[in-house]
């Protein structure tokens, strides 16, 4: 049996620089960071921590009934608000007699890892067993937990971002979760296709969901290469610079309707792009970060499923957050696709977490959309070590509609799509 055509016929972005097309748009081509002090930490610090937060979020506007916003975190809010404004773009009626979609044919794949508690939930209890400054631990049972909320656990859990989904579309095919950092949002991109082009599905929602602000994690810094506190916090991050330092946190998430195109068009959507073929690997040396070898192997493979060359692509968003590793996927991009512009849009407000994959792809569909690619916000001078062309100073227009998505994750993993405008 041939495999069904994959088309994506809507998406929905939660961004520190924008939450819809529009505003997101804007703030890429001008050049605009997200990156600033953050006002949801509470700290004593003289130095108020630095990152990215997703503006003017209102999560009561879009879930509903709005009580279950309080057994859902950011990550869970953001993830399902980003689904609402995707299906709302592709047209898609998730409810009553015209909906869309059979609900047995209807699946949901969505990145997430690691959700950070929120402290408040935790802190009566935590402060019932601290005794002479200490915490005895053997009261945890017995008295602390009468003092957590029952349902507490249900916030933290990353596969509940598809199943508050799931429920809120009555979507009730395939349903998974990926948690991969930085990988999750493409591999669950990828899974997603994969179910629609065997006939599991005919559409599923996917995308991905992070926060790395929240307290908890944002205590761990340390893991993620962060650029050093700076009275200029916008000067951060810096992708395949000469003069990188270290990446930003933020936080953010985007979904995307995929259906089979003869789906699609039966049901008169008008499909934004194609999904020509997609590729993962794995590189089993990497104990920690990715390898080149992974980096070609995904680019390459991704292109071979796609049926086409270098010299069919406009441009590559790729994966680069100021980090010294942007180097290892530079290397690896030059031996694979050459001169070609590259574009990343982690410059606008670094790491995102589970979310960057798809908060990343939604630039390049709006790059093609309108036939511009914005440039590569604080690349001043591209790094010896880079050997790639940078897309920086000022946008470029875009002659050609099909282009390469790629993020790779700390487990050694490299994942690549390629897709072109419909």
């Amino acid at each position: 049996m041939s495999k069904r055509e994959v088309v994506v016929t809507g998406f929905g972005v939660l961004s520190p620089i924008g939450i819809d097309h529009d505003s997101y748009w804007e703030a890429l081509v001008e050049g605009r960071s997200g990156v600033s002090y953050l006002e949801s930490v509470h700290t004593s610090l003289e130095r108020r921590p630095i990152g990215c937060e997703v503006p003017d979020f209102k999560p009561k506007d879009f879930i509903k009934p709005k009580k279950n916003i309080k057994v859902m975190s950011r990550d869970i809010q953001m993830g399902v608000v980003s689904t609402a404004l995707a299906c709302r773009d592709a047209g898609l009626v998730v409810e009553g007699d015209d909906r869309s979609v059979d609900p047995e044919r209807f699946g949901c794949i969505f990145g997430c890892d690691l959700i950070g508690l929120e402290l408040e939930y935790l802190k009566d209890a935590f402060r019932l067993g601290v005794k002479d400054g200490k915490h005895d631990f053997s009261t945890w049972g017995p008295a602390s937990m009468e003092n957590i909320m029952p349902l507490w656990m249900l916030k933290y859990l990353p596969n509940m971002v598809a199943s508050h989904i799931a429920i809120a579309l009555d979507a009730r095919g395939p349903n998974n979760t990926t948690t991969l950092d930085r990988g999750s949002s493409l591999a669950a991109f990828m899974e997603a296709c994969r179910i629609i082009e065997r006939g599991g599905a005919d559409v599923v929602i996917t995308g991905g969901a992070g926060n790395k602000i929240n307290p908890t994690i944002l205590a761990r810094g340390g893991a993620y290469n962060l650029a050093p506190w700076t009275e200029t916090p916008d000067s951060n991050p810096r992708p395949y610079d000469a003069n990188r330092c270290g990446t930003i946190v933020g936080e953010g998430a985007a979904a995307f309707v995929l259906e089979s195109k003869e789906f699609a068009i039966a049901r008169g959507a008008k499909p934004l792009a194609t999904v020509l073929g997609f590729a993962e690997s794995v590189c089993p040396t990497a104990t920690f970060g990715f390898q080149q070898e992974a980096v070609e192997k995904s680019v390459l493979y991704a292109l071979k499923a796609a049926d086409r060359t270098p010299d069919d692509l406009g441009h590559v968003n790729a994966n680069g957050f100021g980090v010294p590793d942007d180097s290892i996927e530079a290397r690896g991009l030059a031996n694979t696709v050459g001169d070609l512009p590259v574009f990343s849009a982690a410059g606008h407000f670094g790491n995102l977490g589970s979310g960057a994959g798809a908060v990343e792809l939604a630039a390049s569909l709006l790059a093609v959309e309108k036939g511009t690619l914005p440039a590569t916000r604080n690349c001043s001078e591209i790094a010896s070590d880079c050997p790639i062309n940078v897309v920086r100073e000022k946008p470029i227009p875009l002659s050609k509609n099909v282009f390469l998505k790629c993020n790779h994750a700390n487990t050694g993993r490299s994942f690549s799509v390629v897709l072109e405008k419909f």
